[in-house]
C-alpha cells in the first residue's frame, strides 16, 4: 500500500513523499505497530524541517523504531546522514530501505539502513560505529508497552553516554484509557515511562541531562490532526 505525504511551506505545494507500508487493518500486533504511520511521527517531522539550520543541517541523524522510515526520509532532507533502526521482523528494514529508494530524489543525505532490538544487549559492530559518529538520535510513538519501555529506556540510557554528546528528540500522542483503579481517565503509558525514566535517572551522569518539553508553535507542514495530546520532548547528554 502506497501513502502520500504532502509537504507544505507557505502553503505553497514543495514536495510529495511516497511512502510503502503496511495494509491497515483494525488489529496490529505489537511487534509491528511500526508498520503503520503515527500521529507523533508527523510532528516530529515539522520539527525536523523547521529546525533543519540549526539543528540538524550537516548532522549524522539516528533513528530508533523507525517503522516505515518517514520521519528518516525527511531528515534526510536535511541532514548529512540518516541511519534508520528497527527490529529485523517483519520485512521492517527492507521496508524501510525500499521507501529510501523511493524518495531518494528527496534526499540529500547518505543513508543506512541497521538492525536495532530494544531487547538486546549485543549490538553489530557496524551498530557501535555509527552511534559513535551520531550527533542526534529521533524516535517517534516508541510508548505503548510498558515492557517495550523500560527495554527503550536501557538502551536510550546506554546510547546517550556513548560520546559525542548527543540530543534526542523524542515525539508522542499520549494514548488515554479509563481505568478502574484510578478511576479517572489516564495514559498509563505515558505515566509508567516517565516514571520509570525518572527511576532510571536519579543519578550521574543521566541526572545531568537537560529534559525539555518543547512548545509546539512551529509551522505544521504536514496533512494531519495536532492534537492536544502530542507531546515533544528534547533531552540533551
Amino acid at each position: 500500500m502506497e501513502v502520500k505525504s504532502e509537504l507544505y511551506e507557505e502553503q505553497t505545494f514543495q514536495k510529495v513523499v511516497i511512502l510503502e507500508n503496511s495494509k491497515f487493518s483494525k488489529s496490529t500486533v505489537i511487534p509491528l505497530v511500526g508498520l503503520q504511520i503515527w500521529r507523533g511521527a508527523f510532528l516530529l517531522a515539522d520539527y525536523i524541517l523547521s529546525q533543519r539550520k540549526p539543528l540538524f543541517e550537516d548532522k549524522v541523524v539516528l533513528e530508533l523504531a523507525a517503522g516505515v522510515g518517514f520521519t528518516g526520509v525527511i531528515a534526510g532532507m536535511v541532514a548529512r546522514e540518516i541511519v534508520c533502526t528497527d527490529v529485523d521482523k517483519g520485512g521492517i528494514l527492507e521496508l524501510i530501505q525500499r521507501n529510501f529508494k523511493r524518495n531518494n530524489h528527496l534526499m540529500k543525505a547518505s543513508t543506512s539502513v541497521l538492525s536495532l532490538d530494544f531487547y538486546q544487549e549485543d549490538w553489530s559492530p557496524a551498530l557501535e560505529r555509527k552511534l559513535k559518529e551520531t550527533d542526534i538520535i529521533i524516535a517517534a510513538d516508541v510508548i505503548y508497552d510498558n515492557n517495550l519501555s523500560e527495554a527503550f529506556v536501557k538502551c536510550l540510557t546506554r546510547i546517550l553516554q556513548m560520546p559525542p554528546k548527543k540530543t534526542f528528540l523524542l515525539a508522542l500522542e499520549k494514548r488515554f484509557v479509563f481505568t478502574v483503579e484510578d478511576l479517572d481517565v489516564v495514559a498509563p503509558c505515558y505515566d509508567h515511562f516517565f516514571k520509570y525514566l525518572k527511576s532510571q535517572w536519579s543519578s550521574p551522569p543521566m541526572s545531568n541531562w537537560t529534559i525539555q518539553q518543547l512548545d509546539l508553535d512551529f509551522q505544521q507542514m504536514f496533512a494531519y490532526e495536532r492534537t492536544k495530546h502530542l507531546v515533544l520532548w528534547m533531552i540533551t547528554a
